[in-house]
């Protein structure tokens, strides 16, 4: 039974899902959910039954002691709303939890049960993925949706996709066949660095979120850490010739498949943010600057297509079975 009691009534709001696990290489994606539940002092109201979608030997619950007492925190998915002031107010219902186990069906219909009873407008489902992508330039980040008419109203892709899918693909298809607006916006993080955190594919699935929902998001000390993480990394790429010869075959191919976005609307979303950022009436602080594991992984052991917008992920290893 979905209980929402204590919830207060919500201005126009939207859902932000992410899932640790397949569908979030360098813990970007759950980075950024749990920055927003942070940063916005997230209220948690409601968690989602473990023993109904986790295989306790996959995800272990942990033990821990409370002032001397032993308590146990099962794996599970938990929402929290955050409440967003300003000249147009909106609240966020933030999913953060683990891709289940089991039941993935039932799992995205006790999801989409509360985002009825709350009055969700639409569905943001953020992943990010493994790709032949260089760490030195800008993250991709790619919209897609299963509804043509969203695609076309907000400028996003119409998934093409055929193959493996995770948690991520599901709830989006159950919310499409639910009749409720649903997006997914994917990071591409590099392949040879992989290891989490990578905050700056967590900041570029911020700035793109940013964009959708016409939202201004307190940054706090993301932006810098980004920029330290792409230092560490150069400096890393720099003591080991091989890697740094193909990350330059990345940038190079990256820099000629991007000429055509270095004019007309992608100058255009920058200088916006841009000027967002400078609003002395905004609520919040912060600089929206895009920057940058320290442990590589070989370039030749990894074979993979260059990530297409309007495809969902590749991940780095055999899919769970639903």
């Amino acid at each position: 039974m979905i209980e929402l009691e204590g919830v207060p009534e919500l201005i126009d709001p939207v859902m932000v899902a992410a899932f640790e696990g397949w569908n979030d290489a360098g813990d970007a994606a759950s980075g950024a959910v749990a920055h927003l539940d942070r940063e916005w002092k997230g209220e948690v109201f409601a968690a989602l039954d473990a023993e109904d979608y986790y295989d306790f030997q996959v995800n272990r619950p942990t033990v821990w002691l409370d002032n001397g007492v032993r308590k146990i925190t099962w794996p599970t998915t938990r929402l929290s709303v955050v409440r967003i002031g300003g000249a147009k107010p909106r609240d966020l219902v933030l999913v953060r939890g683990i891709e289940p186990s089991m039941r993935w069906r039932s799992f995205c219909n006790e999801l989409l049960g509360f985002a009825h009873e709350l009055g969700v407008e639409m569905v943001v489902i953020l992943g990010a993925l493994l790709g032949d992508t260089p760490h030195t330039r800008p993250v991709p980040v790619s919209g897609v949706t299963s509804d043509p008419d969203l695609a076309r109203t907000m400028e996003l892709e119409e998934t093409r996709y055929e193959g493996p899918t995770g948690i991520v693909g599901i709830l989006q298809e159950a919310c499409t066949h639910a009749g409720v607006p649903a997006v997914s916006l994917w990071a591409a993080v590099p392949h040879y660095v992989s290891q989490p955190p990578n905050p700056k594919a967590t900041l570029a699935l911020l700035n793109r979120l940013e964009d959708l929902i016409d939202i201004r998001i307190p940054l706090g000390e993301l932006p810098e850490d980004a920029r330290a993480w792409q230092l560490g990394v150069d400096q890393l790429a720099a003591e080991d010739s091989e890697v740094a010869e193909y990350v330059q075959t990345l940038e190079e191919a990256r820099d000629t498949a991007d000429l055509p976005e270095a004019s007309g609307e992608a100058i255009a979303r920058e200088f916006e943010r841009y000027l967002r950022r400078r609003d002395p009436s905004a609520a919040d602080p912060g600089t929206a600057t895009e920057s940058g594991g320290t442990y590589f992984r070989d370039p030749g052991s990894v074979n993979r297509p260059k990530p297409k917008p309007e495809d969902p992920p590749t991940p780095e290893e055999d899919p769970p079975t639903p």
